[in-house]
């Protein structure tokens, strides 16, 4: 029994937070080319978990897929209305839709392979 316990706790974080984007705040910057103009974040706050601020709501998500792969599975978010409800909701839509990551130092890029990208900065 002992032996597992080392075992569980010596596991390591095969998703993206474990490669580089854990303990970070992420911002949106950019989407599919555009610039992302409303105020996004994207955070992992512990293993299989992401969390952040859209425009107008705090949300949260399973995320269990290994690198390099990102899969959200349903978004559970708080109901306040804003004026930037379509960028929420344009948003989100595009994290559901990522299917790949990779961080790049301060940057973290979500994409598929039809070529959907968010881009995301952090301060370091």
């Amino acid at each position: 029994m002992a032996a597992l316990t080392i075992l569980s706790a010596c596991k390591r974080d095969e998703t993206v937070a474990g490669y580089g984007a854990a303990g970070q705040v992420w911002h949106v910057t950019e989407i599919d080319g555009v610039p992302f103009a409303a105020n996004a974040t994207l955070t992992f706050p512990e293993p299989g978990r992401i969390a952040g601020k859209a425009p107008c709501n705090a949300y949260s998500a399973s995320m269990t897929a290994p690198y390099p792969w990102f899969e959200v599975e349903t978004i559970a978010a708080t109901r306040a209305l804003c004026p930037d409800s379509a960028a929420e909701e344009a948003y989100f839509e595009a994290l559901t839709d990522m299917t790949l990551s990779e961080v790049l130092g301060t940057t973290l890029i979500l994409s598929t392979p039809e070529g959907r990208k968010i881009i995301l900065q952090t301060g370091g």
